[in-house]
């Protein structure tokens, strides 16, 4: 377990890795899951660190570690980012838990890993944290894989941020809000979510209602990096496409699946995060 300070009291935001392989490649990736063995023949490709964040009361490694293992995706470094509030990171009561100060906690746990340059693959609350930070720290972001984000602000009432947020934060920690929420969104969701901090989930909800300015869809569409967009074809109802992909934004409709595509249909996650090797690969051809 590694970990960073993200605020001025020392609070600190914490992560697992897997090292990858020294010296990688797409297709000693394909050998590997084909059990053929490597490929010492094959030009090495250098990927960068691909970097999990979870969405509103996950875990990163709950929700990735299942995938993270296949031979495409365990050749790489691999990062497992528990935001602030969550998982296995701090929960200071002083932090304001929005957007941008998730992605600047985010930035200090890059920066101290030393993961400049990464492929970040973000669920929900997490895809919209992502988009700010690659805003924000362009130097730490080549590529995102987006699951379902959050890209609007002010969404229709449900049983997630918007939910959340509709109580006040005393009702929400004091009130019978928290345990509301829990017997209201099924096990699945919270078995992650009862291990939040009650205080910082309702801020964090509160701050991804509220979005960014410029919105999230904006800036994500303002983006210079390649940028893919998962939506599962239970619900299949991502607004506004047309926008998003003259911007240069591929959206892919994931069938079998839900808000959950890394656990409804796993490969097709897989070949998404995967994808090419990044275009901020570099290529070394061994003598």
């Amino acid at each position: 377990m590694r970990h960073a300070a993200f605020d001025k009291q020392g609070s600190q935001i914490r992560w697992t890795e897997s090292e990858g392989l020294p010296e990688a490649s797409p297709l000693n990736a394909d050998r590997l899951e084909a059990g053929l063995g490597r490929d010492e023949r094959v030009g090495a490709v250098v990927l960068p660190p691909l970097v999990y964040v979870h969405g509103l009361g996950s875990a990163s490694t709950i929700y990735h570690a299942h995938v993270a293992a296949h031979p495409r995706l365990a050749v790489r470094r691999q990062l497992f980012v528990d935001l602030p509030g969550h998982g296995i990171s701090d929960r200071p009561a002083d932090f304001g838990y929005s957007l941008e100060e998730h992605a600047d906690a985010l930035a200090a746990a890059l920066d101290a890993a030393g993961a400049t340059g990464a492929d970040i693959a973000g669920h929900s609350m997490g895809g919209a944290v992502a988009i700010v930070l690659a805003a924000r720290r362009p130097d730490l972001v080549s590529r995102l894989v987006l699951t379902e984000a959050n890209l609007d602000p002010h969404p229709t009432p449900a049983a997630g941020s918007s939910g959340i947020a509709t109580y006040t934060e005393d009702d929400f920690v004091h009130g019978g809000g928290f345990a509301a929420v829990l017997d209201r969104i099924g096990p699945l969701w919270a078995a992650t979510m009862r291990l939040a901090d009650p205080r910082a989930l309702h801020r964090t909800a509160v701050g991804l209602v509220r979005g960014t300015q410029p919105t999230m869809r904006h800036l994500l569409m303002d983006l210079p990096i390649d940028r893919t967009y998962l939506v599962g074809d239970v619900d299949n109802d991502l607004s506004g496409r047309e926008e998003l992909t003259a911007s240069g934004v591929h959206i892919e409709v994931v069938p079998n699946a839900g808000h959950n595509i890394m656990f409804d249909n796993p490969q097709a996650f897989i070949n998404a995060v995967a994808g090419n090797g990044s275009s901020s690969a570099t290529s070394h051809r061994q003598p």
